[in-house]
């Protein structure tokens, strides 16, 4: 029995063993911790291995190519048959069965991007949806198509980009290595379907005008030789200080678009991207300067949204990420729903940061009423109900409710609901909207809304 054991040790010791689909510690080069990860793939370079591994329970933005000296292979689980992780850690020797080839083939040469959009596409075509972004494939339910009633199963059009159903292997691994953005120089989250001929490129330079790709920065200057652009195509619609907003329309604008779904990929995890951009309308914020305006984030919306959704996808590049634009960007589209006269909410579910981001602008914009509320009646509580609160905002019911709950500023007393501020709450408040210095100024908005349903030829 004890040479068996040393046998079995010696075998969980052999990273040969190691296949897809493993679970082990890991060390975490961001944090030296050894943490659980799941092993998505293996490829050799110069004779030396390494190995593709998710965090298990982090974000994905986190995954990372390590090396042998990184990994525990004392406490390994393998997959079982049914892809499910084998219980407990241990030795237990893998089951030999029939799997499809190993990725590590495929990793090592570059993704072919458009092969994945090829298939992504007629597979849309085969379910004859049409639709651009869609949600969150890993922990929530898919929603339906619009016009669809809810018995028709599938994900419904969101924005220029589509739920990504099956979590294949080239699409979980990040296969561009840098870009290079006006001044930026990014390392991507997830994911692009870019070319084939950029993905195994050390540096992939993009024109912060235009958003076209290019191989070289050579490459990138004689294109900014032609190029006569120094802002995003489509009507300015709003500045104020050196900030604006462009409206895109993805019908007339669809090369800008595409490139657009292409940028934002690249930092999106929970979505997938389709070409079909004509059903939607991009909104780009831009940073204006003597060289031009340069992009800092965007949302986009649907042209006609059966559900009142005012955002389908958002994104703040990370350059500009904790600075207020995130919350600028949510205050915008909440401006335009001002201006069509309805409540909006976002498509959901929502990333993990941009959950953060809405869940910190619905509790201010909330907190912010509330407090300035003025009674009726001098010497009287003041008074102001949900549907109010709503209509002052254009923040949806159900987000007013969720964020209110969230606060735990709701209460039941005596047969009605009660909202309720403490000191602390008001306080912590104060101090955060000191720090909001940029806010839209809805008087610098020189923006109409348009009836698609009418005009269905814009």
């Amino acid at each position: 029995m004890i040479g068996d054991n040393e046998d079995c040790h010696s075998l969980c010791d052999s990273v040969n063993l190691l296949e897809e689909g493993c679970r082990l510690p890991v060390r975490m080069h961001s944090t030296n911790d050894w943490t659980l990860a799941e092993l998505i793939s293996v490829k050799e370079v110069m004779g030396v291995k390494y190995y593709y591994v998710h965090y298990v329970d982090f974000n994905k933005r986190l995954d990372e190519w390590v090396t042998e000296d990184c990994l525990d292979t004392r406490k390994v689980q393998y997959p079982h048959r049914d892809g499910a992780t084998a219980p407990g850690t241990g030795c237990a020797t893998p089951k030999k069965h029939s799997r499809p080839p190993s990725p590590s083939s495929i990793i090592a040469e570059p993704v072919n991007g458009s092969a994945v959009l090829q298939a992504a596409l007629q597979k849309r075509i085969s379910r004859k949806r049409k639709g651009t972004f869609l949600d969150n494939e890993d922990s929530q339910e898919a929603t339906n198509p619009v016009g669809t009633q809810p018995t028709v199963a599938g994900p419904r059009p969101t924005g220029s980009m589509v739920t990504h159903h099956h979590d294949d292997v080239v699409t979980r691994m990040k296969n561009i290595e840098l870009i290079e953005l006006g001044r930026h120089r990014i390392k991507p989250w997830y994911f692009s379907p870019y070319p084939e001929a950029m993905v195994n490129l050390p540096c992939i330079y993009i024109c912060e005008f235009c958003l076209k790709y290019r191989k070289s920065r050579k490459c990138l200057e004689r294109h900014l030789v032609k190029c006569n652009l120094r802002h995003p195509p489509g009507n300015e619609i709003y500045r104020k200080g050196s900030i604006s907003f462009f409206e895109i329309d993805g019908r007339k604008n669809k090369n800008y678009a595409q490139n657009l779904c292409l940028l934002a990929k690249l930092f999106l995890d929970h979505k997938t991207l389709y070409y079909d951009t004509d059903p939607f309308l991009f909104y780009v914020m831009t940073d204006f300067d003597s060289r031009g305006f340069h992009i800092v984030g965007y949302f986009s919306k649907e042209k006609e949204s059966t559900e009142d959704y005012n955002v389908a996808c958002i994104l703040t590049l990370p350059p500009y990420q904790r600075k207020g634009y995130g919350k600028l960007l949510i205050e915008f589209s909440y401006e335009l729903s001002k201006f069509e006269g309805k409540t909006g909410s976002p498509e959901k579910p929502l990333s993990d940061l941009g959950l953060l981001s809405y869940r910190s602008y619905w509790a201010h914009t909330i907190l912010d009423i509330l407090i300035n509320v003025k009674p009726l009646v001098d010497n009287e509580k003041a008074q102001i109900t949900i549907n109010e609160i709503c209509e002052l905002t254009a923040i949806k019911k159900e987000d007013v409710i969720s964020t209110l709950q969230h606060l735990n500023l709701i209460n039941y007393y005596k047969g009605q609901y009660i909202v309720t501020l403490n000191n602390v709450i008001m306080d912590q408040h104060a101090a955060a909207m000191e720090k909001r210095s940029i806010r839209i100024d809805s008087r610098c908005l020189n923006w109409q809304p348009k009836d698609w349903s009418v005009r269905a030829k814009w």
